[in-house]
C-alpha cells in the first residue's frame, strides 16, 4: 500500500488530481491510499496516518523547503510540476510519487 497525500491551498483544487491517480493506479494495478488536504492540516495528518509520499501543489510550492526540513527522510517530499498540475495528468504524477519511492 503507498500512501501518497497532497497539499493545496484549501484541500479543494487537487480531488480532480486525486481521482485521476486512484484510476491510474488502479491501472496499473497498485494498491494506494490518495488525498489532498489543505496546509493548515499537514501537521495533523504527519502525526496521525502513515504518509510515504507528501506532494506539494504549486500554489503551496512555498512550503516545500520547510516540509523537507520537518519530515524527510521519513517521508518523501516534492511538489507537482506545474504542468502535470495545470492539465490534472494524474498518471504522471503517480509516476513521480512511485519513482521517488523506488519502484
Amino acid at each position: 500500500m503507498k500512501n501518497i497525500m497532497l497539499v493545496c491551498n484549501a484541500g479543494m483544487s487537487t480531488s480532480m488530481l486525486v481521482t485521476k491517480m486512484e484510476a491510474a493506479a488502479k491501472e496499473k494495478g497498485i494498491e494506494t491510499t490518495i488525498w489532498a488536504v489543505p496546509v493548515s492540516e499537514v501537521a495533523d495528518e504527519v502525526s496521525s496516518k502513515k504518509i510515504d509520499v507528501l506532494l506539494t501543489g504549486p500554489q503551496v510550492k512555498f512550503m516545500l523547503k520547510e516540509y523537507k526540513e520537518l519530515y524527510e527522510p521519513d517521508i518523501k517530499v516534492a511538489d507537482i510540476k506545474m504542468t502535470d498540475y495545470g492539465v490534472m495528468n494524474g498518471k504522471n504524477v503517480l509516476e513521480m510519487a512511485l519513482e521517488m519511492l523506488g519502484e
